[in-house]
């Protein structure tokens, strides 16, 4: 660890600030309480002080060992008590020297000094004492905000462990339908197979391209749902209507690679595949203040969504995924009505 105060010169700016300060109000208080020449307070206070701020900057780097959490307390404090006797000593002695080489009257000021010197002890004990106080207290701010940063760290990686848990969930489930398509289309129609497999092998690759759950633009998102949607047609043909309306201001938002998937998956299996009439997958995508919105919807007998195949593993892998990403800025909201399914997703708009 660096040295506090000799890394940031703000710092090192209002600590030799702080010494002026006590170099002031020692000369002046020296000189009113015990006598003496102005000029030998003057020096006496500002070598003093000024050679104590020395100390204390060279002090940090053993209290820093002693104030160890792997230390023992009575180890720490025998050792703190020695390093500040040894400190005070050369404390009294040097600055008495240097401020002696200076003054002209030798003798009075050795007189002077003596008749001070329980005040300057005492000073000496209370300054040393605030110091390491002061560094203790640096210390501990510094390994809080460095467990926090771990305990983050950690929450982070955890967090994207289970991103990668659920999105793990998404892609055997799709795989495993669109090869038994696949193979029924080999029979009846091996031209739209062969179509099938070419957009399958193209949202594959998107879907590997993002496994390490980085964040993707809605764009890329909407462009692997559309490659989606365009193998499902291929399956069902007519029966599948596709419409869009999507918002351009939103196509940069920033989400959780193929998070959207698993609603267009529940909408075709629940909806398309329970019915012989044509079903429209409808789109919306809108910006509301600083969150994006995205609903979709098909025409559906809601109770057959419900009874028949439940339809609440990929909601809640959707809504499990936006919490860990989001927090709680994102809602999942689904809508049954008789004649309509419908979920909108509200996330913020961060596009950066």
């Amino acid at each position: 660890m660096k040295h506090p105060l000799l890394e940031n010169r703000s710092r090192l700016l209002i600590w030799w600030l702080a010494w002026l300060m006590l170099a002031a109000g020692q000369s002046l208080l020296i000189y009113i309480a015990y006598g003496g020449k102005a000029d030998a307070a003057i020096a006496d206070g500002l070598f003093s002080m000024l050679f104590f701020g020395l100390l204390g900057l060279a002090i940090w780097f053993p209290v820093k060992y002693m104030l160890r959490n792997d230390n023992e307390f009575y180890s720490s404090v025998v050792n703190i008590i020695l390093t500040g006797s040894v400190t005070i000593v050369i404390w009294l002695l040097v600055p008495r020297l240097i401020v002696r080489a200076f003054v002209s009257e030798k003798v009075d000021y050795e007189i002077f000094w003596h008749s001070s010197l329980v005040f300057r002890a005492t000073a000496g004990i209370l300054i040393f004492s605030v110091t390491v106080l002061v560094y203790y207290l640096f210390l501990s701010a510094t390994r809080l905000a460095e467990k926090a940063k771990r305990q983050a760290q950690l929450e982070a990686q955890v967090r994207e462990g289970e991103l990668k848990m659920l999105r793990s969930q998404i892609n055997p489930h799709f795989l495993f339908n669109s090869l038994n398509s696949v193979s029924s289309l080999t029979v009846t129609d091996p031209l739209k197979a062969r179509e099938m497999i070419v957009k399958l092998s193209d949202f594959m690759r998107y879907s590997l391209s993002s496994r390490n759950e980085q964040p993707v633009t809605l764009q890329t998102e909407m462009e692997s749902l559309r490659l989606y949607l365009q193998i499902e047609k291929v399956r069902f043909g007519e029966r599948l209507v596709i419409e869009e309306d999507v918002d351009g201001e939103c196509l940069p938002a920033l989400l959780p690679g193929m998070l959207l998937q698993p609603l267009y998956e529940n909408a075709v299996k629940h909806g398309v595949y329970e019915s012989t009439e044509e079903v429209t997958i409808r789109t919306s995508v809108k910006k509301e203040n600083d969150n994006v919105v995205i609903t979709v919807s098909n025409n559906i007998d809601t109770e057959a969504v419900v009874t028949k195949k439940g339809a609440g593993i990929g909601l809640k892998n959707v809504g499990s995924r936006l919490e860990l990403f989001f927090g709680e800025t994102a809602e999942l909201n689904i809508t049954r009505s008789e004649e309509c399914f419908t979920v909108t997703v509200r996330f913020p708009f961060h596009s950066t």
